[in-house]
């Protein structure tokens, strides 16, 4: 395993992490005595960061990473998030009392004295640009309940505004090659700020696996079958954004970046990996198998500048304009 600052918080986390909304819920049927073996055989690997949020299963990813990781909490740092359970847009959801009650319900579920890294759950801009929520945050960290703090956001815009806010040691965005924004501009501000990005959905919620047809359907649990336009929550959190079907075309016509990299997952997690501001890609799992292919990502070769110049093209001329929402 190799390791990555996470910004300049002092921890160092495994380049290939993972994230825990789809053992929570929300992509189907799970199963826990598999979820648990995927954690077990991650931490063998030498992952040691893991991400998750209170509403992933209302709670249930949190209780599962507090059995896998039970005596081993100096050695596995756990993110996670909040403000989805309350109204996102009511000033009291980001008040003292409620952000405190949020945090001490995830301490107990986790089992734990800290939050490693604590992170407000894709906001409105609103409440990023009122800024109250970071001194509630402040708060919490003198009080010990939190070591550090960051921000989930949705778009670019939301991170550099996050990024005026010294505190905040880590965003974790939306990236991958159907996602390119953020190399712009935010990438580089937040390594020059110190800033650790954590990358979730690094495989377009499963399209740059390239093992999907314009036919397949997902379960009615999956929220790839429900918020395929945003009806539940942003549209860019399903397929980039993209929709399905436009997506699947695309996918098609990036098949050449398995070339010698052995799977277009591999591939599109080695070309996020290739990023020098990454600090982790966190994929999401529901089996072990998945765990160990995702891993292996690590050890695929890296894109060339060549290669890296011809995805650029490809999503500058074939897919931006397509993504919906802001992003």
């Amino acid at each position: 395993m190799k390791y990555r600052p996470l910004g300049n918080t002092g921890l160092k986390v495994s380049e290939v992490s993972f994230g825990t909304w789809a053992i929570g819920g929300a992509w189907g049927k799970t199963n826990d005595e598999e979820s648990l073996k995927g954690l077990q055989v991650a931490m063998d690997n030498g992952v040691n960061f893991f991400d998750t949020a209170d509403v992933y299963g209302d709670g249930h990813s949190e209780e599962l990473l507090a059995k896998a990781t039970k005596g081993k909490e100096d050695e596995i740092h756990i993110a996670t998030k909040f403000c989805r359970q309350g109204d996102l847009h009511s000033e009291e959801n980001y008040s003292y009392e409620t952000v405190r009650s949020y945090c001490e319900a995830s301490l107990k579920r986790l089992n734990r004295e800290a939050i490693d890294l604590y992170q407000i759950h894709c906001p409105p801009t609103e409440v990023l640009r009122n800024g109250q929520v970071f001194d509630v945050l402040d708060r919490l960290q003198k009080e010990g309940k939190v070591r550090h703090y960051g921000v989930s956001v949705e778009t670019v815009e939301e991170g550099l505004i996050c990024l005026e806010h010294s505190n905040v040691k880590s965003l974790q965005v939306i990236f991958n090659m159907f996602r390119q924004k953020p190399l712009e501009e935010l990438l580089p501000k937040a390594k020059e700020n110190g800033v650790g990005i954590l990358v979730r959905l690094p495989l377009a919620s499963g399209l740059l696996t390239g093992k999907f047809t314009e036919s397949h359907t997902f379960e009615k649990e999956d929220h790839r079958s429900f918020n395929e336009n945003g009806e539940a929550f942003n549209v860019g959190e399903t397929f980039a954004g993209l929709g399905f079907k436009k997506g699947v075309e695309l996918s098609n016509q990036l098949t050449w970046i398995a070339e010698g990299r052995d799977s277009m997952a591999k591939a599109a997690l080695r070309w996020i990996l290739d990023q020098e501001e990454v600090s982790c890609v966190i994929p999401g799992f529901k089996t072990v198998k998945q765990i160990q292919e995702n891993l292996e990502s690590m050890n695929v070769k890296s894109f060339t500048a060549e290669e890296q110049q011809k995805i650029r093209d490809f999503y500058n001329e074939n897919v931006k304009q397509f993504i919906r929402g802001p992003y």
